[in-house]
Formats: structure tokens, C-alpha cells, sequence
């Protein structure tokens, strides 16, 4: 077994000029630290980030939200700037993992999750994620918790973050900086269905680090948000099916805007703009979340003991959109 070599750079320019293919950035390490153990991932080399300038909560320029990478869960959930313009992203972090891993796992960390896909994590068995070109063993094995949206011949695993489902539906930005310069990537384009390359969970290129990510502004939606989780138990597990939920309701009832994304249903953060345009210029009543639904799922296809997943999805949107609808629930012990 190779050793692995444990580099703290000074700042963001030594840690870029580190960061060669073999290489992994680690701040929180909840997921990386446990890939390893289960020798899923084994990096040449871990480029710990924590001393970076890398862990500000701040206003944006444009009036959005800047959230640092390094910040951990816990903190963003809780911050004052969070909770009153964002209480879905509050609502989404505190309903993940368990409140001692939410005090160690960072926001870039959140984004780049590995599914968690008990055949991935299994070294025994074949996959296309962890070895390319090996074969799915969940294609035809045990599939409760595997995609219904978005797979592939060769990869039916699911995005396990609730983060992430949060920040889909608000139309974030990804900031990264590498050895070349930076860039920005809207958040729809950041994750990967998985096609014929499952082992890719993310458009970035080796040796981009995430500085920071960008939330537009959405205090036209803070009073109507809702983060719905189904899953096996009341904590600590990674959902069945989730969903983002959010409106712009006017005075006479109708809907302005909407955003919805679903979680733990796909390869990515599922978000169908064509589902919430259905929503705009209507009341919000269950009868258009019903057609909101219909959209959102069109194409839905399980893989027998994951089939009950559509019927669930379907409904679970329908419930957070009048969740939302009713006002706004943070999961913080608060409504408004």
C-alpha cells in the first residue's frame, strides 16, 4: 500500500500548485475520510484546506449571499443571514446526516458527496462508478434506494446530499479557482448524470478548487419554502426522496414564481424549469402541484424494488408545495 502524503499549504497558490491528479483538497473529510477507510478512494496525496481564508459568510455584490467553502454545515444553517433570506438552505442542511457531522462537514465538502450506494462502497462487487468498465452490480441487485430519474446502463446511483437540493433550486453559482485562473458554474451544471462516464460526479477539472458559492437573491421566496425528507427513519439517513420547495405567492393568491428540486432520486439534484413554469399564473392549490408533479417526474422509471419511488416522489412534491404555500418551515423549531 502506497504511503499518502499530507500537505497544509499557506494559502490558495500553494495549495493550487499541489493539486495533481492524485491529489484530494480535505477540510471537513466526513465522506472523503470514509472512503478511505473502506479503501473506495485511496488519493496520493491530501491538500488540507482548513487554513485558508476560505470560511466567510458575507452579503454578495448583487445582493445574494456569498457562502465560504470551508464553513462548515452547522454554521450556515444557524447563520442570521441564512435563516431569514434562506431558511430552505437552513431547512435542507439541518435535516442531514446528525449534528456532530454537520459541525465538522464543510460546504464545498457537501457538494462533492459520493453516492452512497452500497454496491459503490462495496470493493467486492463490480462498479462503474468506483472502477470503470466493470459492470453495475445494482442494475439487476438491490435497488430500494437507486435512481428513478436520469440513469444509464451503467450507473442507477443517487446524489445524496439534501444541500444540494437546496441550492439547485435556488439557481446557484459555483466559484472555483484553479492553477489556471477561476471560473463560475451555475449549479445545474455542476453535477453529472452519469451516461457512460458514472465515475465523473462533477464537471470540475482536476486541480479546481471551490472558493466559495453564490446564492442570487430570493427574499421574494422567504416566505414560502419548504424542505420535505422521506426517509427510513427520523434521523441520520439519507432520503428516500426529498424535496425543495419554493414560492413567490401574491396577495390574491396566485403564484408569481416557483423553483422545485428533488433529491435522492437521480445522479444529480433533479430540477425541471418546465415543471415550475406550470405553477405561475395559478392558485396554489393542490390541483396544479399535482400537475407540477406530473412534469417534474415525466420519464420516471424504477427498477422494480425502487418502483414505489414514483407514486412517493409524486406525492411528496404535492405535500411540500403546501407546505410551502403555508408558509415557510426552517426545521430550526421556528415557522413563518
Amino acid at each position: 500500500m502506497n504511503p499518502i502524503t499530507y500537505f497544509r499549504p499557506a494559502d490558495a497558490s500553494e495549495a493550487l500548485a499541489h493539486a495533481d491528479v492524485g491529489a484530494r483538497f480535505i477540510a471537513g473529510g466526513t465522506n472523503l475520510v470514509d472512503l478511505m477507510k473502506e479503501f473506495v478512494m485511496r488519493p496520493a496525496a491530501l491538500i488540507d484546506i482548513n487554513g485558508l481564508p476560505l470560511d466567510a459568510i458575507a452579503p454578495g455584490a448583487n445582493g445574494g449571499l456569498l457562502l465560504g467553502a470551508t464553513a462548515r454545515n452547522a454554521d450556515t444553517a444557524y447563520h442570521p443571514l441564512v435563516r431569514t433570506g434562506y431558511p430552505l438552505l437552513t431547512a435542507a442542511l439541518l435535516a442531514g446526516a446528525s449534528p456532530q457531522i454537520r459541525n465538522m462537514a464543510s460546504n464545498g465538502g457537501n457538494l462533492l458527496q459520493r453516492t452512497r450506494c452500497h454496491y459503490f462502497y462495496d470493493v467486492a462487487t463490480q462498479c462503474n462508478k468506483r472502477q470503470p468498465g466493470s459492470g453495475c452490480s445494482a442494475i439487476g441487485g438491490l435497488t430500494r434506494q437507486h435512481a428513478i430519474l436520469g440513469a444509464s446502463e451503467h450507473c442507477i446511483a443517487v446524489h445524496p446530499s439534501d444541500m444540494c437540493v437546496a441550492l439547485a433550486a435556488l439557481g446557484a453559482i459555483v466559484h472555483v479557482r484553479s492553477a489556471s485562473g477561476e471560473r463560475q458554474i451555475d449549479f445545474a451544471d455542476f453535477h453529472r448524470l452519469p451516461g457512460d462516464q458514472p465515475e465523473r460526479d462533477t464537471t470540475l477539472a482536476a486541480g479546481e478548487l471551490i472558493t466559495h458559492i453564490e446564492l442570487p437573491p430570493a427574499a421574494q421566496f422567504a416566505a414560502h419554502s419548504a424542505y420535505l425528507k422521506i426517509r427510513d427513519r427520523a434521523s441520520y439517513a439519507f432520503a428516500l426522496v426529498s424535496v425543495a420547495a419554493m414560492l413567490d405567492i401574491g396577495d390574491d393568491g396566485v403564484v408569481r414564481d416557483a423553483r422545485l428540486a428533488l433529491g435522492g432520486v437521480a445522479h444529480k439534484p433533479w430540477r425541471v424549469p418546465a415543471a415550475e413554469a406550470l405553477l405561475v399564473g395559478h392558485p396554489a392549490t393542490a390541483e396544479h402541484f399535482a400537475r407540477a408533479a406530473d412534469a417534474l417526474l415525466a420519464g420516471a422509471q424504477g427498477q422494480g424494488e425502487n418502483d414505489f419511488k414514483i407514486t412517493l416522489a409524486h406525492r411528496a412534491v404535492v405535500r411540500a408545495l403546501e407546505q410551502a404555500a403555508a408558509g415557510t418551515h426552517d426545521n430550526t423549531g421556528s415557522n413563518t
